[in-house]
């Protein structure tokens, strides 16, 4: 099993950036995929982004690509999301998640940290 910690989260104006991180550890933390999901109050989670292991391979939700940047560092087991340009639709609890693979993980059949919440006044 992979543990997850995220931190980062808060509360900034229209416009704004931030950036989350999510801490990693566990013996199996180098087979997994990484990746970013978030919950707005009374919706479902929704996936936001994912990225591979070595970083080559990134991929992102529709409602935040151009303005969000998934990416690693394995030396510090620690996977980033610099959100720019946050819109107050952004605003959410956001989950680091790890699967096998893509597939998996955009399922939402993850292992998950405890979330950290992103709000985003107008």
């Amino acid at each position: 099993q992979v543990q997850l910690v995220e931190s980062g989260g808060g509360l900034v104006q229209a416009g704004g950036s931030l950036r989350l991180s999510c801490a990693a550890s566990g013996r199996t933390f180098s087979t997994y995929f990484m990746g970013w999901f978030r919950q707005a109050p009374g919706k479902e989670r929704e996936f936001a982004a994912a990225i591979s292991r070595s970083g080559g391979n990134t991929n992102y939700a529709d409602s935040v690509k151009g303005r969000f940047t998934i990416s690693i560092d394995n030396a510090k087991n620690t996977v980033y999301l610099q959100m720019n340009n946050l819109k107050p639709e952004d605003t959410a609890v956001y989950y680091c998640a790890a699967a096998p693979n893509v597939f998996t993980l955009r399922s939402g059949n993850a292992s998950w940290g405890q979330g950290t919440q992103v709000t985003v006044s107008s």
